[in-house]
């Protein structure tokens, strides 16, 4: 069993978008854009905040794609814990939501996200401009 650990650490861990969506449908659309246009990463799904947390400590997350409306709780106020934390805040993330409000954008500037933006318009623009932010760089605020 231990052989087995070691052998992992030996492997380079492939860098992962984290996808925080609890709409199958939704989950289906971006990880179809993902798999077409960004075939070097892998992909996590968290269909709610819990396990988010979880993957944070699991994977080698470059970008998380977050919706706000989740089961447990709002993406934006996730969004603001991660920005708080020195092993996150560095992770550039995307906020992908139905209805993005005012508040939203409030909480989102607070966080350092990178954009903000409607599902109906997400599309690959969104992750290359977040995968061009440089990793270890503060996140730049919305205007």
């Amino acid at each position: 069993m231990q052989g087995n650990r070691q052998s992992q650490r030996q492997r380079p861990a492939r860098a992962t978008c984290l996808l925080v969506e609890d709409s199958a449908f939704d989950q289906e659309k971006i990880k179809r854009i993902l798999s077409r246009c960004f075939k070097e990463l892998d992909v996590a799904v968290a269909p709610d905040l819990a396990r988010a947390r979880a993957a944070m400590e699991r994977y080698d997350i470059a970008l998380i794609l977050l919706d706000n409306n989740l089961p447990d709780g709002h993406g934006a106020n996730f969004a603001v814990e991660l920005s708080e934390d020195s092993r996150y805040n560095d992770i550039p993330v995307v906020m992908v939501s139905d209805w993005p409000t005012p508040f939203m954008f409030h909480k989102a500037e607070h966080a350092g996200v990178l954009h903000v933006v409607s599902k109906s318009e997400f599309g690959a623009r969104y992750i290359h401009s977040a995968l061009s932010h440089r990793r270890g760089k503060p996140r730049r605020r919305l205007h």
